[in-house]
């Protein structure tokens, strides 16, 4: 069993990804309107046909898009840890490690755009997602 810490404490992460994806969509959101101020042609929007977005633009929906792909695999941990009264030290390093690393992906995705930087954010946001699994798995299998 891990060592156990406030359980509630495991919703403070995860409120944490769930204020960066309302930021993104704002971000989002505001490019694209942007884009049409600036002259987008709107047939894009209908039926994604015409000329492409900026490439800021572009950035943000797939940032955006992004936050609903591997923070599913967070969520469900987090919600699991809670649930089997997993929440222990390491359940939380791990936890605010992925999040540490998907504010750092986020910060380059949307700002300068490095491909290196953003998929080492990545990956290391993977590793922590990963490392959080385990944890959990081990505490399950302890629980059998």
């Amino acid at each position: 069993m891990p060592e156990v810490a406030n359980p509630v404490s495991i919703f403070v992460p995860m409120l944490v990804v769930v204020a960066l994806t309302f930021v993104a969509f704002i971000r989002m959101a505001a490019g694209r309107g942007a884009a049409m101020k600036a002259g987008q042609d709107p047939k894009f929007y209908r039926a994604h046909q015409g000329a492409p977005e900026p490439e800021g633009t572009v950035a943000a929906v797939r940032h955006y898009g992004n936050l609903f792909e591997l923070p599913t695999l967070f969520y469900a941990a987090c919600l699991a840890a809670f649930v089997l009264g997993a929440v222990g030290k390491w359940t939380l390093v791990f936890a605010w490690g992925y999040v540490v690393m998907r504010l750092v992906q986020s910060a380059v995705h949307l700002t300068y755009n490095n491909p290196a930087h953003r998929g080492m954010a990545f990956v290391f946001g993977v590793l922590f997602t990963l490392a959080l699994w385990i944890n959990i798995t081990i505490s399950i299998c302890s629980q059998l």
